[in-house]
């Protein structure tokens, strides 16, 4: 039996998450190893870190002592889960990187791919 909606969803043309719209892997797809005499393995297609050249810059925050990448996240973007966020777009990849020297300077950015003002 043919059934167009597996079709659809097997070719990757709807995409259906099963991760929150906050995550970091909402949107990747999931697809499986098929393995000979074994049962298939479900994974992650690989999600690539995006250039933070492609993120608009809006304000910086100057780190001060005791500052925690999630309250940041909480502060400016108003979900302490949107972390990775703040991460992509300052090209850092442990998050505590943004905020363990006090004086650097954390950029707060529209989400990748939306145009600031000066993008034209």
């Amino acid at each position: 039996m043919n059934d167009p909606l597996k079709a659809l969803l097997d070719a990757g043309v709807l995409n259906i998450s099963k991760f929150p719209e906050n995550s970091r892997y909402h949107g990747v797809s999931i697809t499986t190893l098929a393995q000979s005499n074994q049962e298939p393995i479900a994974y992650l297609k690989r999600r690539l870190v995006p250039s933070p050249e492609r993120f608009a810059v809006i304000q910086e925050h100057t780190v001060v002592e005791g500052d925690r990448v999630d309250n940041l996240a909480a502060q400016y973007l108003g979900d302490p889960e949107l972390y990775w966020r703040l991460c992509d777009a300052n090209g850092v990849m442990r998050p505590d990187e943004l905020t363990e020297i006090t004086g650097d300077r954390v950029a707060i950015t529209l989400p990748e791919g939306v145009p600031g003002e000066s993008d034209g």
